[in-house]
């Protein structure tokens, strides 16, 4: 067989879809920006461990990643999510970051905002960032 010849390939990585540590700071006061967890309520609510310290960050909105697919169609995502996140403040009035413990839940709902057209990034460092940190600000009771 013949052998393909070489060719030069320029990448660029596009770091728009990512949210850092110093974005998620700027959201807590900014109206026009929130965080979605979607952690458990217990982890976000405090009573369940999985960094130093517990809680949520400030202002955070908690819709749990589970609550996006539908049992009843084999987990496939449920057909009233638009709703259900407007009614949360999520929606395309809001910059979004969202965040789970170590962006793997995080992933979907990422992905589910950028299927309802929302302005969304994802908080890659997460909870294990932010929860192993000693100077950034949590709240424990609901906001």
């Amino acid at each position: 067989g013949q052998q393909p010849a070489p060719a030069s390939v320029t990448i660029e990585i596009d770091n728009n879809p990512i949210a850092e540590i110093e974005d998620v700071l700027a959201t807590i006061e900014d109206p026009q920006q929130t965080i979605w967890d979607v952690r458990s309520a217990e982890e976000y609510f405090g009573l369940r461990q999985a960094a130093a310290r517990v809680g949520h960050i400030p202002g955070a909105v908690n819709l749990d990643w589970e609550r996006l697919k539908d049992p009843e169609r084999h987990m496939r995502l449920r057909t009233d999510l638009e709703e259900v996140l407007a009614g949360l403040g999520l929606n395309d009035d809001k910059v979004i970051i969202t965040h789970c413990q170590s962006h793997h839940r995080s992933g979907l709902s990422y992905m589910v905002g950028r299927l309802l057209g929302l302005n969304i990034r994802a908080y890659h460092g997460s909870w294990s960032e932010w929860g192993n940190r000693q100077d950034t600000p949590i709240e424990l009771a609901a906001s």
